[in-house]
């Protein structure tokens, strides 16, 4: 019912139809702006990060993997990661995509500022 009354306004007056269009293409663009910058653009930055730190691993870190395994770095070539889990020092190999994070351990010394 609503559409057959704008169709009525635009015939009777066609600036209302060129207005009409702004407005439907200003709020299309809001739109997109917010999932851009509320979503997309966050994303990104997360998967940047996540690939950064995959890039520097170092064997002797402690990691954890997507599948809730953590353990000690002993090898690393290419894509393939080898940990060192558990008491018996049982390793597993892994892609690196599957590692999750870095553990730092609690023990572990805070980096002291640079003194100036």
């Amino acid at each position: 019912m609503i559409f057959l009354l704008e169709d009525a306004a635009a015939a009777v007056d066609p600036a209302y139809n060129s207005g009409q269009l702004w407005v439907t293409i200003g709020t299309f663009a809001i739109v997109i702006a917010f999932l851009y910058f509320g979503m997309i653009r966050p994303q990104k930055k997360q998967e940047k990060q996540v690939t950064e730190m995959r890039n520097n691993l170092h064997v002797g870190d402690e990691v954890s993997t997507n599948g809730g395994l953590i353990g000690r770095i002993v090898k690393i070539k290419d894509d393939i990661i080898t940990l060192e889990t558990g008491t018996d020092k049982t390793k597993l190999k892994f892609f690196k995509w599957a590692i999750r994070s870095v553990e730092i351990p609690i023990d572990a010394p805070a980096e002291e500022a640079p003194k100036k």
